[in-house]
């Protein structure tokens, strides 16, 4: 790998990684090439020819890699998300790097004036690493002695009479379920957020189902829609052993003891301040993927890597 294990040698720095920690790390394509190779292939470039782990060496003028027993050209680009761009690698290497230093993420629109590039393929570069977060999600939260909050949230344009849940028959408000696992001492806590068509109790119900792992203490609002979460059943019958506790907010309750959903409400405030501040409106279609990218900060927040080395570990070939 190189010099990139370097940032694991720096004493209670482990989660800052500078600008000038990027331009020491990659100062050039060759930097950003070789370091790919080195994470894509750990145990060395596997030569389809030979059908061996073979020594390659880096073809002059051309991102690839040449076995020295047969000559077959290995690309570490090819099936990646920098497949066939013409941009430099550099350039999608720092793009990655401004969306991975803030807390809130970053627009397209400043990738373009960060890089130089057009809009056109910052808009690209922008969704192809968001893409990547979006592999990275956590696929399930919960079990035994690991509670769960989950709650909902609506994203879109305001009610005429104000805020909150949509009337029946608004289109203009996209519902969001969120599930996330309490933090402990033994283990961070980490998020589900998933757009779903309705609030209704059979898509609230078969949503939780599926990313919350029975034997799960799960907290919720009032919500009607929550109703009979504690005897759902899995699909041969038997019960997932759900408990469920809420926390009637509408009686101006919000903390009764254990029985709360604020650290669920604490990631809704980090999604919509981060989206509202930088990305302004976001549509329907692309909402899950904006999502994932919030999700994906929120479940890495405490790792001892820095966020931009999370990010470019995510890069996997096709």
């Amino acid at each position: 790998m190189g010099d990139v294990q370097f940032y694991n040698n720096r004493q209670n720095k482990a989660q800052k990684f500078t600008i000038n920690d990027f331009n020491a790390m990659f100062p050039d394509d060759a930097a950003c090439l070789e370091w790919l190779r080195g994470y894509l292939y750990p145990e060395g470039i596997d030569c389809k020819t030979c059908q061996r782990v073979t020594k390659h060496h880096r073809d002059a003028g051309r991102p690839s890699y040449s076995c020295d027993y047969c000559g077959h050209h290995e690309h570490p680009t090819a099936g990646t998300i920098f497949h066939k761009s013409p941009t430099p690698l550099r350039l999608w290497f720092y793009a990655i790097y401004l969306m991975s230093s803030t807390r809130c993420g970053i627009s397209a629109k400043q990738i373009q004036r960060e890089t130089g590039v057009t809009y056109k393929t910052a808009w690209r570069m922008f969704n192809k690493i968001r893409q990547l977060l979006s592999d990275g999600v956590t696929n399930s939260v919960g079990g035994p002695d690991k509670p769960v909050e989950a709650d909902e949230m609506y994203h879109g344009g305001r009610r005429k009479n104000g805020t909150g849940r949509p009337m029946k028959g608004d289109t203009t408000k996209t519902p969001v379920l969120g599930m996330v696992e309490r933090k402990t001492t033994e283990r961070k806590g980490q998020v589900v957020a998933r757009v779903v068509p309705d609030v209704g109790q059979k898509t609230l119900l078969s949503t939780i189902t599926e990313y919350v792992l029975p034997d799960t203490m799960v907290y919720t609002d009032e919500l009607k829609g929550y109703t009979n979460l504690q005897w759902k059943n899995k699909p041969d019958g038997t019960p997932y052993g759900y408990e469920h506790r809420r926390i009637k907010h509408s009686a101006g309750v919000y903390v009764n003891g254990d029985i709360h959903t604020n650290s669920i409400e604490g990631f809704w405030s980090l999604l919509k301040r981060g989206i509202g501040g930088t990305y302004h409106a976001v549509s329907h279609k692309f909402l899950q993927s904006y999502i994932d990218e919030y999700a994906f900060r929120y479940n890495h927040r405490e790792t001892p890597k820095p966020m931009f080395i999370n990010f470019v570990e995510q890069i996997t070939k096709a």
